[in-house]
This record gives C-alpha cells, structure tokens and sequence, in this order.
C-alpha cells in the first residue's frame, strides 16, 4: 500500500462531531493523515465485508495495526489514534480483492469496541486541531521545515517536484506537517503514527524538523556515494577506451604491448628450460590463460609468477663438468684434515659417477658432534665436484610447506625451499645440504620430516611434486647431504633413507694439525695482523688444547686463537709493534686461569679409596665420568645420587650384586652389608646421565671402597657388566679413548668385543702413550686397577691374564657386537 497526499484540498469533507461508532479498518505498514488520499488494496475477508457493508455514509475509520505480521487483528493490535477518513472509490480486483481510495478527514481516538466481527466497529471521538496564535518561533520553525523539505525533494529522484509547490501553498503548520510526514517515504510507520498522535503543533513541528534535518544528511552522503562510484566507473571506462586506442595505434606501428610482450618472452623462455612433455604443456595451457587476461586483473600477476617460475627452474641444465678424481682429492685433502672414511666414500660416488654418468646421487648423513666440520665439508664436496652449493637451515622448521611449498589457492603462495634451492642454483644437480637435520620440529602445521621422505628417498624423488607447481621435477641427479649432532630425534623411515656417516672428535694431534693448516692462519688474516706479527709455537697450542678447550670440535679453540689475535692487534694498535711469541704466560694473561681440569687434579681425586674414573659419551664428544662411593654405619641401605637415569640405576644395582655375591673371595666380611649404609654418587649433580657403560666402573669403586685399596693412578674404564661378571661391549669408543687421552689418563680398560672398534676407529698416533687392556670378566678389570684384591680374588677364583694391547693392532674379527651406548643429555653446566 502506498499513499498519495492530495496536491489541493478536497472540497467535499465530512467531520465528526461527537461521538459515534464507526467501521474499523485496519492498515498494515500505511499511516493515513487528514486531508490525505489514500489508495488501499483490501484482502482481508473482514475488510472485504467492511468495504461492502457501506451504504450511504462511506464514512469509516482508518488504524495501523502495532505490527504488520498479524492477520487476524486485535483491538489489541491496534494503536488507539487513527484517522476518520471517506471512501471515495472502490475497484474490484481480479482476484476478489478491492482497490479502495479512501480519503483522511481528522485525527479520531478510538473509544470502546461494539462489534469485533465479521469486521470491527468502535466509538470515536474526535480530536480537534489546536490552533495557536502567530509566534516568531512557530514561523521559524515552519520556515525551516518547509526549506528541508524543498532540498530534499530537488535532490530526490523518486520525489515529485510538485510536492514542493503544494507545500508553499499550506499556510497552517499543522497541515504542513500532516503534508510532509505523508509524502516522505523513509518515515517508518512508528515515526509517522508518532505525528499523527502528537496533538502540540510546535513540537509536531520540532520533530518533523528533526526528522527532515537527518534525512538531508542521509541524502547528502548517499549522492557523495554516488557521484565517487560514478566517478570511478567514468574513470575505469576512460581508461578502457584509451587503452583501447592504444592498442590499436601500436598495431597500426608495428609495436606490442607491455602483457603481450610478457606472453613473448615467457614463451621463448618455456622453449628454451628444456622441459618434460606434461611440464610444458601445463605451462603452455597457464600462459594461454595469462594472454587472454587483462594486465589490470587480480590472477594476471599471480598466473605470471606460476609460469616463471615452471620457466626458470633448471629442468635439463647440469654442471657438466669431467670428474677428476685426482683433483677432487686433493680439493678435500686442502679443505679438511684427516676426515678418511668421509672422502673415501665421496671419492667412491665420484668414479661410479665416471663409469655411470645417470647415476642416482646418493643421500648422506654426516652426525658427529658439533665443530667437527660437518657443514664446511659440504662446501668442500660442492667444490671438488665443480658443483653449486645450496645450504638449507631445518633448525626450527615447524611447518610442512617450507618443504613442499604453498598451493596456489593461498595468498603469497610460493614453492618450498628445496625448489627455490634448486632456482638459485641454476642446475639440477647441484650438492644440497640440509643442515641440523635433527632439530626439525613438529607442530599443528605438519610435520617437515615426513615431507621429507619423498625429497630423499632415491627410488621417489625422481618424480617430486611440489605443492605450488603441481608437476613433477627431478630431485635424482641431487647430491643430497645431510647433518645432525644426533640421530636419535630423527625419525626411522628418515633415517632408514640416508647413508649415515658418522663424523668422531678429534684427538689433540688432529687438533694441532688443524690449528697450524686452517685456524690460526684464517683468525691471524680476520683480525688484520699477518704471519710476521704473531707465532703461536706447538707447546702454546698443546696448552690451549688441553687447558682451554675441552670439545670434540674445534670451534671453541678457533674463538680462543682469535681472542689471542686480537690481543695482540690492540697491542699494535697501542704502538707496540714487536712480534708476539705465544707461551703460556701469555696464554694466562690474555685467557686468565685454565678452565679445564689437569692431569694433577684427577690424580688428586683418585687417592681416596672408592673413587674410581668412567668414560661416557655426549653429543659433543666423550668426557671422563667420576664415581665416588662411601660407607657409614647403617642397616643396610644403598642410595644412589647425582640425576642418574633409570638404566644407570640398575647398573649400580647390578655391581652391587656382584661385589655381595663375591664378598668372600674379595675378602670382605659378610656383616659389613647388613651394618653399613652405601651411598654411591656420580658428580656433576645438575647435569642428567644415563646409560649401562659405567657398570665396571661402579664396581670397581665399591671393591675399592670396601677392601680400602687405591685404584691404579690415572686410570680409566668402560663397558657393561652382568650379573655373572661378564663385560659387555658398549658404544661411543673412540670418542671415550680420545676422552681419556684429553684427560692425561694413560691406563683405559675396555671390553675385550670393543676391541675392533679401536682398530678401527682410532689410528697408532692417536693411541701413543696409552695402554689398553682389554678385559672379558670384571674379575680382569680388578687385576688392572686393584692388582693386591685381584691377588687375592685370583688365588679362590680362576682369573685369566688380561690382554694388553699398547698401539697394536691383530687380525679384525669377522663379527661386530651389537653395542649399548650411554646417553648424557649435556655435560657443562
């Protein structure tokens, strides 16, 4: 329903005068103001009756209903002013409804209902206008009114300019208001029944004022709207046209334009990258899809970088390069000192390489703890293969697609970084190095380890597939190597794929051949002083080694000689410019008191009965383990201290066992355990421990604590002990013997199966001034370290000699045992 106000008064009008019942017609969303023309379509069956139930007197009542969604209305429903009104016109529609021009007389209020069906009748009263006298604020107020009203109409499309001119021609303020409320179409039905019932003329008069005030606004900023939008389009279609013209101007000149001739060269690129028949045909099918596009569309620059990116990758470029197998290893023996099972397999690669030229790159694992050269050595094979190097950090990866890239669909999309490594190399064969492949992490975003497994696996990778390109590249002609410090957190299907290449400490030769060839020349040259300014001697090196650094690597004696170089360079920056000869009391001068313990302190420690010296390993590297046992009055019990793990616990217990179950023979009475208390304490108490490999030296503390004999001086011990007294094999001995060596002990017992391991492992040099014994029984063990209890334990027990080996070397054994090998989570505090 929609209602027209009369453009001038109708002549013929019938007023209420008192009170009387009159038909109810209800309205939905429709407010009828006096002297207004309203044209209603009737549906109802109760207003279809209403309207048919009129005889002469058209007259009727005219209600909104409260809300509109009611069918069936209400008294209730019903607000209580309305608007008596005359029928004027009834149309009868096709489909039973009644089209009915109704017009509004004056403001009536509805008083008790007589009838509620078939249709409502109630009793009205009339409310008669106010009038009220001239006033200065009443005019300024109708004034104003009737200007808002006026702008608002000039700037509506949808309003007629008529409406301005019928609203000059009202003089009375209350009419004008009526007039106005009934021609706005954005009053809503509750602001308009708000007028009509609102009986004071000035403050009718202050709210259409209100009312108009805002709808100007609203207009105001919807036409801004507009014109911006207009604007913009006006904008869009100039440049349309002129790039139109453009277009056709270049032709006409023989030219292209700037996206044509993008299109151009990625062509002639995609002809020349060599690439697979799928490949090539996907970049042709996307850079058919990019020329159709406009340079101005929201996929033009995310289809061109797909494209490129299929362009520029290597698909068929190769190094190229002729093996020399000579030269290659003379480049690693420039790069790195000793290093022999590491080159001889590269070496190895490099002449199946000759004979095979398509040969799949292997996948190598260098683990070895940290400053050993894990990661230059990656370097140095790049360069003896006349290969690009490519480095790749998985420290702290947590999410998947740094590995397999982005798919398309994600804004910022980009291929994983083994791809971009294989960009930024320019070939397809390049040497990639996945460092700290052990710290890879795991989290709600994937897991990069087990999107690793097809990059590194010899049997998949020829056919990778990376998330953004969605085609397969070749990954078999890679030269795949990777390190880690430890292969525990690596996953077994990873590690399974690898050739794992384990990288041990080095001894104090190999360090002091690495400091003379590599590190002192390279600190000397990044701390500007030269060769002729500084001379670090060997016993000066052999000092720091031993005194300042305590590492499998060599980083940390690589920072000292650089503290000592750039001593010496403020010194001659100050004006001394006479050589440095290093000697130790420049060492202590310029690095302050030793850090490490000396041969005199673990001497010292070993004098007490029930001390004895173990040997463990640690990601970076072996270190020398003390274990202290002690005894006091008690009944019995046996405490174990110093943050040891679940294995290591059992060990003690184990030794326990044993030195009980031999306590005669070892000449210890058989009430001493029943009266005493044990305590065994490994030192070092903050740093976690853990492992089998220290049971020969627990149990050689307990028998010397309990039989009161010194160990032998500056001897130290490993391996595993049952129950029985056997010594099992463990793990980790090289780095242990070279651990002992760093310690200045000279006396290592071993199990008699680790004995391959130290032929192999572990060259004369590495050897001298240490004497081996290698021991079966725990029994042989004690004839090495308490040679008067093994006198004694001997003479009620058979005890074989224990086998010695002082750098020889027999036949190797056919078999190697499977070990057990300690694990120390760290080994400073």
């Amino acid at each position: 329903m929609s209602q027209q106000p009369l453009s001038e008064p109708v002549p013929k009008q019938r007023e209420i005068n008192e009170v009387r019942a009159l038909p109810v017609l209800p309205v939905r969303d429709t407010v009828l103001f006096p002297h207004a023309v309203l044209p209603l379509t009737v549906g109802r069956e109760s207003s279809v009756q209403l309207i048919n139930s009129l005889g002469e007197d058209k007259t009727i009542v005219v209600v909104a209903q409260r809300e509109a969604r009611v069918d069936s209305p209400q008294p209730s429903d019903l607000y209580t002013v309305g608007t008596s009104a005359i029928v004027h016109k009834v149309v009868k529609m096709p489909n039973q409804s009644l089209f009915v021009f109704a017009e509004g007389l004056e403001r009536v209020r509805l008083g008790e209902f007589t009838q509620l069906a078939p249709f409502m009748r109630a009793r009205v009263s009339p409310i008669p206008e106010a009038i009220l006298p001239s006033s200065s604020q009443i005019e300024a107020l109708q004034r104003n009114v009737l200007t808002l009203f006026q702008q608002i109409v000039a700037g509506s499309p949808t309003l007629s300019d008529e409406l301005s001119t019928v609203a000059m021609n009202i003089d009375e303020p209350g009419r004008l208001v009526d007039f106005i409320a009934s021609s706005l179409p954005s009053l809503s039905t509750p602001d308009k029944q708000d007028t009509l019932e609102t009986l004071d003329i000035r403050v009718r008069l202050e709210k259409i004022n209100q009312h108009l005030a805002k709808e100007l606004e609203v207009q105001q900023l919807r036409n801004k709207i507009q014109s911006e939008v207009q604007d913009r389009v006006q904008q869009t279609q100039r440049e349309y046209y002129l790039r139109e013209q453009m277009k056709a101007i270049q032709k006409e000149l023989g030219e292209q334009d700037e996206g044509q001739r993008d299109v151009d060269d990625l062509k002639k690129k995609i002809d020349e990258a060599g690439m697979p028949d799928e490949v090539k045909k996907e970049a042709l099918k996307e850079l058919g899809r990019l020329s159709r596009m406009s340079p101005m569309a929201a996929d033009y620059s995310l289809t061109r970088n797909y494209v490129e990116w299929l362009a520029v990758l290597p698909w068929a470029k190769t190094s190229g390069a002729e093996v020399d197998i000579p030269k290659a290893k003379e480049v690693l023996d420039a790069d790195h000192y000793d290093l022999e099972k590491v080159k001889d397999r590269i070496l190895d690669y490099l002449s199946v390489r000759r004979l095979k030229p398509n040969m799949k790159g292997p996948i190598l694992c260098f683990v070895g703890p940290p400053g050993v050269g894990k990661t230059s050595l990656g370097k140095s094979i790049a360069r003896a293969l006349g290969r690009k190097f490519v480095r790749l950090s998985l420290g702290g990866v947590h999410d998947e697609a740094e590995i397999r890239g982005h798919r398309r669909t994600y804004i910022g999309a980009l291929p994983g970084q083994i791809i971009q490594g294989i960009r930024r190399a320019e070939t397809k064969d390049p040497v990639f190095m996945l460092d700290e492949i052990d710290k890879v992490g795991r989290d709600f975003r994937g897991d990069p380890a087990s999107a690793l497994l097809e990059a590194l696996d010899p049997e998949q990778n020829s056919t990778f597939r990376d998330n953004y390109l969605d085609v397969t590249f070749d990954l078999s002609k890679v030269l795949f190597i990777t390190t880690a410090n430890m292969l525990d957190p690596i996953a077994e299907p990873l590690r399974d794929r690898m050739e794992i290449i384990e990288l041990q400490g080095y001894s104090e030769e190999e360090k002091l051949h690495i400091a003379n060839r590599y590190l002192v020349p390279r600190q000397t040259e990044e701390n500007g002083i030269t060769a002729e300014q500084i001379e670090f001697p060997e016993a000066a090196l052999r000092y720091v080694i031993r005194h300042y650094t305590r590492e499998a690597g060599v980083r940390s004696l690589e920072r000292t000689i650089g503290t000592i170089c750039r001593k010496q360079a403020r010194r001659l920056a100050e004006g001394k410019s006479e050589k440095l000869v290093v000697t130790q009391e420049i060492i202590q001068e310029f690095l302050g008191g030793i850090k490490v313990r000396s041969e005199g302190e673990i001497e010292e420690r070993t004098q007490r009965p029930g001390v004895a010296v173990g040997l463990a390993w640690t990601p970076a590297g072996g270190d020398v383990l003390f274990v202290e046992a002690n005894a006091m009055k008690g009944k019995g019990g046996f405490t174990m201290t110093g943050q040891i793990g679940q294995v290591m616990q059992e060990s003690m217990q184990a030794a326990l066992t044993w030195v009980r179950s031999n306590a005669a023979h070892l000449g210890i009475g058989e009430e001493f355990f029943a009266d005493h208390d044990i305590h065994i304490h490994v030192p070092a108490g903050a740093i976690p421990k853990d492992g089998p490999s220290a049971g020969v030296t627990m149990a050689t503390a307990l028998v010397s604590l309990l039989t009161g004999k010194h160990i032998h001086p500056l001897t130290a011990m490993t391996g595993e002990i049952t129950l029985s007294g056997n010594v099992l094999p463990v793990g980790g001995i090289k780095e242990k013997v070279l651990a002992a060596k760093r310690a200045g002990l000279s006396t290592i017992i071993l199990p008699a199966e680790n004995k391959m391991n130290v032929e192999e492992d572990l060259t004369p040099e590495q050897l001298e001034n240490a004497t081996i014994h290698y021991v079966k029984t725990i029994g042989e063990a004690l004839r090495v370290s308490l040679p008067e209890v093994a006198e004694s334990f001997a003479a009620k027990t058979i005890l074989p000699p224990p086998k010695e080996s002082r750098a020889e070397h027999p036949p190797i054994q056919p078999v190697q045992p499977v070990v057990a090998q300690d694990k120390v989570v760290t080994w400073h505090s």
